[in-house]
């Protein structure tokens, strides 16, 4: 008999999400990663499996950037940006927003406005 598995509320909520969004290389998947105190954004072609770019709150070309950044939601505007800059590089506009099982508020919200102002289109 198979046993059962035991999943946290975001990660139900993960897999409903996951099973409706899919990313292609034309209009990859934007998903969302926030940890504690960090904050991770990826483009990802679900295709082909590739991860086409990627930026974090710990990236060594960020550091000096976040050292004046005094909040996590600051933090969060920086990667939202950045992964905006990245994706217009590799002529990508148009992408498909994953949350990643976090609720549309504070450091997700800020990462999403940042990345529509910067001009991805989601």
């Amino acid at each position: 008999m198979p046993s059962k598995v035991n999943l946290t509320p975001r990660q139900k909520i993960k897999y409903r999400i996951r099973k409706r969004i899919s990313g292609t290389a034309e209009r990859p998947r934007f998903v969302i990663y926030r940890s504690l105190s960090n904050v991770y954004a990826q483009l990802i072609d679900d295709v082909n499996r590739k991860t086409i770019c990627s930026v974090s709150s710990i990236s060594k070309d960020l550091k000096s950037d976040n050292k004046d950044k005094k909040t996590k939601t600051d933090k969060s505007k920086l990667i939202g940006k950045k992964i905006a800059e990245k994706a217009l590089e590799i002529k990508i506009k148009k992408v498909v927003f994953d949350r990643n099982g976090y609720l549309y508020h504070g450091r997700v919200k800020s990462i999403a406005d940042a990345a529509r102002e910067a001009g991805l289109e989601f």
